[in-house]
């Protein structure tokens, strides 16, 4: 079924109905963080420099509000703090992130930070007498300076000292870690951070060192599932997968050149990321537009990093579940051919589509967020279909505004998304395991800073950090407690 433009039309007025569902037992609850956006402290106890830390500093103009992550959220330091919160939510699980540069100061496996590795064990020790599950993600964006310097993720040599790092990881941290996130959307690192140039590091490489950086996070991410499962599952028991993240892309009109294209820019958005991981090698459709423009452009070989027979078997079923990010969705209208202006170099040439919004979508406080949860539910049911229906947990799902602590928007928001996963499960019959709101506070937006508040939590960056529950938090506690939620039947 194409849902669009004249489909979201339809359903916005024929909503009858209201009623309590709830979520099976064994389904889990829970809010999630990342190191950089909110544990503050920098360049203390012993912590090395990341990627973010030099770009905020040396490019404080490409940040909103000129603001950076030195002190954020202060978490580092009132951590005991905020896990109370997640006590009195009642979540079954936090997901957070480890910072790479805290626990090895010079990104190097020679010098360990004991400090740092004291602070994460303590973060583990005080969740397990919780009961609370940690879903902990190695990599959220925090490089440590020195690989950035050396070509980061477009550097093939990167993935040796990840693979060093996460067997680090499990060693220190395995023991209290069931869920383990590898990479957080390499998507938003490699278009953001190597194709725009609007985030850390920020290059506009587009075309080039966009596939290189997709080519090396899913080496890097083989290597560390690997490794785990080599040496330490037999003891830890532990599940190993990469988190993605798109934005659902629905056709624009029934043409067939829309619903081609925006099938394009799903194999594009995602599937250059899954389809290595569960079914092997790049889909079949990005090689021959990649191999194509860059043969009419005169480039001695693809712009498509080619992966050896080795390569697609070790990277082929690095993934115990797919952990899923899904903000919002876009409606998909094609623009080019595949002969079009080959001479640029563009990966926005090579997707080929425009990208429109529907005029009536709720609109957020971050320019690229709107309020669609039917394309959270094609979302969830592509993945499905084209990956044969894994198990997913949704690992982050969010709405940005102001401030506002009675978040009217936020709660539609997210009571409209937990339905799709709700009728997801029990209609569609995906096999989805989990639910993680972001954010658990408001906190450094990267590009953005502090203009845009995804927390449940209000943070006062004005007044000593203080954390102020918002309505969302209430009514997300509400949620977790019963697992039971209302929604709107059409």
């Amino acid at each position: 079924m194409i849902l669009g433009y004249f489909t979201f039309a339809a359903l916005s007025i024929v909503a009858t109905t209201v009623q309590s569902e709830t979520f099976p037992d064994e389904f889990i609850f829970g809010v999630a963080t990342s190191a950089y956006q909110t544990e503050g402290a920098w360049n203390l106890s012993g912590k090395g420099e990341s990627m973010w830390d030099w770009y905020t500093h040396t490019y404080p103009e490409r940040i909103s509000d000129g603001s950076n992550g030195d002190v954020a959220c202060d978490s580092y330091n009132r951590y005991q703090e905020d896990i109370s919160f997640l006590e009195d939510l009642g979540v079954q699980f936090y997901r957070f992130s480890i910072s790479w540069p805290r626990i090895l100061p010079t990104g190097y496996i020679h010098q360990i930070n004991w400090e740092g590795v004291e602070f994460y064990l303590n973060i583990l020790k005080a969740l397990n007498a919780l009961g609370i599950e940690p879903v902990v993600t190695l990599y959220h964006w925090d490089l440590p300076q020195v690989f950035n310097e050396m070509g980061g993720w477009s550097n093939p040599l990167l993935v040796d000292y990840f693979a060093e790092y996460s067997r680090l990881c499990y060693n220190l941290f395995g023991d209290y870690v069931r869920y383990w996130v590898t990479l957080n959307e390499p998507q938003t690192s490699c278009l953001n951070g190597y194709t725009y140039g609007d985030f850390a590091p920020g290059y506009q490489l587009s075309g080039i060192a966009t596939y290189y950086c997709i080519y090396v996070h899913l080496l890097a991410h083989a290597r560390a599932y690997h490794i785990y499962h080599d040496e330490f599952f037999e003891t830890q028991q532990g599940k190993v997968s990469m988190v993605w993240v798109s934005y659902w892309m629905s056709p624009n009109s029934e043409s067939e050149a829309d619903v081609k294209a925006a099938e394009r820019t799903m194999q594009f958005m995602m599937g250059m990321y899954a389809h290595p991981i569960f079914i092997g090698n790049w889909p079949q459709e990005t090689i021959d537009i990649i191999d194509t423009r860059s043969e009419l452009a005169g480039f001695a070989r693809s712009r498509l990093p080619k992966f050896t027979d080795e390569q697609i078997e070790y990277i082929k079923g690095t993934a115990d579940y797919f952990g899923l990010n899904y903000y919002s969705t876009y409606l998909i209208n094609h623009l080019y051919e595949v002969t079009d202006q080959p001479h640029i170099t563009s990966f926005g040439l090579d997707v080929g589509v425009s990208l429109n919004i529907h005029p009536l979508w709720p609109p957020s406080a971050a320019s690229w967020l709107f309020d669609v949860p039917w394309g959270f539910r094609e979302y969830i049911n592509w993945i499905g279909d084209q990956y044969g229906n894994p198990e997913i947990f949704i690992t982050e799902n969010g709405w940005a505004d102001h401030g506002e602590t009675n978040d009217k928007d936020r709660i539609q928001y997210l009571n409209g998304h937990m339905c799709v996963v709700w009728k997801a499960i029990n209609e569609d019959n995906r096999n989805i395991i989990g639910y993680t709101q972001w954010s658990l506070m408001d906190n450094f937006e990267w590009a953005s800073g502090y203009t845009e508040k995804f927390g449940i939590l209000s943070v006062d960056f004005k007044n000593n950090l203080t954390r102020i529950p918002k309505a969302s938090y209430e009514w997300f506690k509400q949620v977790v407690q019963t697992k039971t939620i209302n929604c709107t039947e059409f």
